[in-house]
């Protein structure tokens, strides 16, 4: 995976020309909707602490350049799990914790001129994961037409 300082990013404006301002974005010549990056934090810390992740969804959203239109998390009472999602204009953000394994999943969809590698590290941080796993996934691709 490159790291968020070497990615080169042109965004287009689709098949219907300057007034179809689709987001569709370039890079390296593969043209797609947006990044989707599937995050796994193992080793974690603080997945049960609600106010944390919404503080921490809020701090990727900023830091990532997107724009928040709504934020909902629900607490499982049985394990004191959290799972929720962060709407942003440029897609999402979702959360799946599981405290008893000191696992949680985190998905990062975002389209346009937002950067969701930039998430990576305050996830780490936020929740002190020992191990994080990450896979980027271009979605829309041209590379699938």
């Amino acid at each position: 995976m490159k790291s968020a300082s070497s990615r080169e990013v042109q965004q287009t404006s689709g098949e219907g020309g300057a007034n179809a301002a689709d987001h569709f974005i370039v890079k390296n010549g593969i043209e797609y909707s947006g990044t989707h990056l599937l995050i796994d934090l193992w080793g974690a810390s603080h997945l049960t602490n609600q106010q944390l992740i919404e503080k921490t969804l809020r701090e990727c959203v900023d830091k990532c350049n997107a724009r928040l239109l709504h934020i909902h998390l629900h607490q499982f009472s049985d394990t004191g799990g959290v799972s929720g999602v962060a709407v942003l204009a440029e897609s999402h953000i979702s959360v799946h914790t599981w405290p008893e394994r000191g696992y949680a999943a985190f998905d990062v969809f975002m389209c346009g001129a937002s950067n969701p590698l930039l998430a990576v590290d305050i996830l780490r941080n936020a929740f002190e994961a020992e191990k994080v796993n990450i896979e980027e996934i271009l979605r829309g691709s041209s590379e699938g037409k």
